[in-house]
């Protein structure tokens, strides 16, 4: 069974930062998609940034993380890493990771989900 660990999370000042990862087990399939997303007390989850591992294209990020939060794997250790920079309040959520077959912001094309783990921005 697949299964995705989060880690990383924690709570900074705005204008700091913090690098999630997301370690995942071995996959039935390749290649496949893993993302970042998060999910705000009373918001849907959005989709933060997400890319293919093990075939070609570039990743996709959500407006209000571009430029902030490049995102990374290291396909030896099949581990993927979200590297968050000038942190605003409005970051603050849960933030999880998946994996699935289709590259995309939208949650349910992910099958498999992180417990996720949580980030806080004060101001």
């Amino acid at each position: 069974q697949v299964q995705l660990v989060e880690s990383g999370g924690g709570s900074v000042q705005a204008g700091g930062s913090l690098t999630l990862s997301c370690a995942a087990s071995e996959f039935p399939f390749s290649p496949y998609c893993m993302g970042w997303f998060r999910q705000a007390p009373g918001k849907q989850r959005e989709g933060v940034a997400g890319l293919r591992v093990g075939g070609t294209g570039s990743p996709w990020y959500t407006n209000s993380v571009k430029g902030r939060f490049p995102i990374s794997q290291d396909a030896a250790r099949n581990t993927l890493y979200l590297h968050m920079n000038s942190l605003k309040p409005e970051d603050t959520a849960m933030y999880y990771c998946a994996a699935g077959p289709k590259c995309s912001a939208e949650p349910s094309h992910y099958n498999y989900w992180g417990q996720g783990t949580q980030v806080t921005v004060s101001s």
